[in-house]
C-alpha cells in the first residue's frame, strides 16, 4: 500500500498547469491571474459626492443653522454647470461630480428645504466632508493585483472599475466525467434484481463544478470496451482531464481497467487509507500532443468522494493556476464521542460534523455509519477526522479534521 501523501505527490507532480488565456473580467471570479494588473486610470475618475445632500463652501456653514441659496441640482452622471459661490449651495446626488467652488457636502438629513430656492443647513461642514476624491480607491499606475492572485467577485468588480476588461488568467479545467456499469439506473424506473440507482456522477458533477472546473458529463457508458475506448479517445480532444468512477479495485477486470490499461499510461494504486483504498491515475495523449490526466475513482460512493477530495481536486486546482491551498485546510478539533477502530495499517478518514462551541473550540462527532457505501451519513459531514492506525481516539481528545464544509453551521 502507498501512503496518501506519496500518492498526492505522484499525482501533483504529473499534472501540468494549463496555459493562460485572455479572460474577461466577468469570468474572473474564482480564477487565478497569470499577470500583474496595473490600473490605467483613477478610481473614482473624479471627485464626487458620497451622499445625497448639498454641495457647499465650509466657510458658509460654520454658524448653524444658516440659510443658503440653492442655485442648481447635479445628478449622478451629469456634469455640473454652475460653481458654488458665496452663500450658495447645489443639490447633489450620491456619485455626482463635485461642482467647482464646493469643498464639502452636507447630508440631506442635516438640512431642511426652505421654499423653492433656499436650504437651511443644520450642521457645520468640515473640509472634504462626504467627498470621494479622484483616485481615493485606486490611483492610476497602481498595481492592483499581482500574478497568482485568486480573484473573488469583488476582485472581478475591481477589474471592471479600472477598465481592465480582459486579463491573462489560467482557464477553467474542462473535466470529462463518466462511469460504466450496466447495473446503473438513471431513468427513475423500478429497479430489477442487480440494479442500483446512479449517485456517483450526480455527486461528482457537483464536486467538480464546485472546484471551479467546467464539467463535460458523459453519463453512464455501457459495459462495452469498444464503445468506452471510442468515447475516451474522442473526449480527450476537448477536455483537460478525465474523471471515471468505478472499476479500479485489484480484483476488478471490467471495461474501465481493460481499456485504460491498453490506451493510457496508468498506475493502479492501493492507498493506505480507509475508505478509498483503490485509486488509479494515468495519462492519455491527445492528437495535439497535450497530456490529459485520468483520475480513476473507486465505485463505492464515499470512497469516490474522498479520493476526489484528496487526490483529484488538488491536482485540478494546480492545473488552474492555484499554488497555495491545493488541499483544503486541516484544523484541530475536540472529539465529543470516541472513535473506535482496529489496526489495519491504514489511516481512517471518519466523516464528522463539527461546530464551534462556547469554549471557542471546534467540537466534532461522527455523522453515523461509516461504510464506504453509506453516502447518506456523509451528506451531513463538514469534516473528515484523521484517525491514525491503532485502536482509535477517545472522547475529549484532540483530532485533526480535514475541512470539507462550513464549520459555522
Amino acid at each position: 500500500m502507498i501512503a496518501i501523501h506519496e500518492a498526492q505527490k505522484v499525482v501533483l507532480d504529473a499534472c501540468e498547469v494549463l496555459a493562460p488565456v485572455a479572460t474577461s473580467c466577468e469570468q474572473m471570479s474564482g480564477r487565478v491571474l497569470a499577470q500583474d494588473v496595473v490600473a490605467p486610470e483613477n478610481v473614482p475618475p473624479f471627485a464626487n459626492s458620497a451622499v445625497d445632500g448639498y454641495a457647499v463652501r465650509t466657510a458658509d456653514t460654520q454658524t448653524v443653522p444658516t440659510e443658503l441659496v440653492v442655485v442648481d441640482t447635479v445628478a449622478a452622471g451629469a456634469e455640473p454647470k454652475i460653481a458654488v459661490g458665496d452663500g450658495q449651495a447645489i443639490r447633489i446626488m450620491t456619485g455626482a461630480p463635485m461642482p467647482k467652488g464646493a469643498d464639502a457636502v452636507v447630508m440631506v438629513e442635516d438640512t431642511q428645504r426652505v421654499g423653492d430656492d433656499r436650504v437651511s443647513i443644520g450642521k457645520a461642514a468640515k473640509l472634504k466632508d462626504a467627498i470621494r476624491d479622484a483616485g481615493s480607491d485606486v490611483n492610476k499606475g497602481d498595481t492592483v493585483f499581482v500574478a497568482g492572485t485568486v480573484l473573488n467577485a469583488a476582485g472581478a468588480g475591481v477589474l471592471a472599475s479600472v477598465n481592465a476588461r480582459t486579463v491573462r488568467a489560467y482557464p477553467q479545467a474542462r473535466v470529462a466525467l463518466l462511469s460504466t456499469g450496466d447495473e446503473l439506473v438513471t431513468d427513475g424506473s423500478p429497479l430489477k434484481i442487480g440494479q442500483i440507482r446512479e449517485s456517483n456522477l450526480t455527486m461528482l458533477d457537483a464536486m467538480i463544478a464546485a472546484s471551479g472546473c467546467e464539467v463535460i458529463n458523459l453519463g453512464i457508458i455501457k459495459d462495452d470496451e469498444a464503445l468506452l475506448e471510442r468515447v475516451l479517445l474522442e473526449v480527450i480532444e476537448r477536455c483537460d482531464a478525465i474523471v471515471t468512477s468505478g472499476g479500479v479495485s485489484m480484483g476488478d477486470f471490467d471495461v474501465v481497467k481493460a481499456v485504460l490499461s491498453r490506451i493510457a499510461k496508468m498506475q493502479w494504486m492501493q492507498l493506505a487509507i480507509k475508505p478509498a483504498k483503490p485509486f488509479a491515475f494515468g495519462q492519455l495523449q491527445a492528437s495535439d500532443g497535450r497530456v490529459v490526466p485520468i483520475f480513476g475513482l473507486p465505485g463505492n460512493p464515499v470512497s469516490s468522494m474522498i479520493s476526489y477530495e484528496l487526490l483529484a481536486r488538488p491536482a485540478l486546482r494546480k492545473m488552474m493556476g492555484h499554488t497555495r491551498d491545493l488541499l483544503r485546510p486541516t484544523v484541530k478539533a475536540v472529539l465529543d464521542a470516541p472513535i473506535k477502530r482496529k489496526q489495519d495499517g491504514k489511516v481512517h478518514y471518519v466523516r464528522v460534523f463539527g461546530a464551534f462551541e462556547s469554549d471557542g473550540r471546534l467540537h466534532v462527532r461522527d455523522t453515523g455509519p461509516q461504510g464506504s457505501h453509506q453516502l447518506a451519513s456523509t451528506a451531513l459531514a463538514n469534516g473528515l477526522a484523521y484517525v491514525p492506525d491503532g485502536m482509535g481516539i477517545e472522547a475529549d481528545a484532540e483530532v485533526d479534521v480535514y475541512v470539507i464544509g462550513n464549520l459555522l453551521g
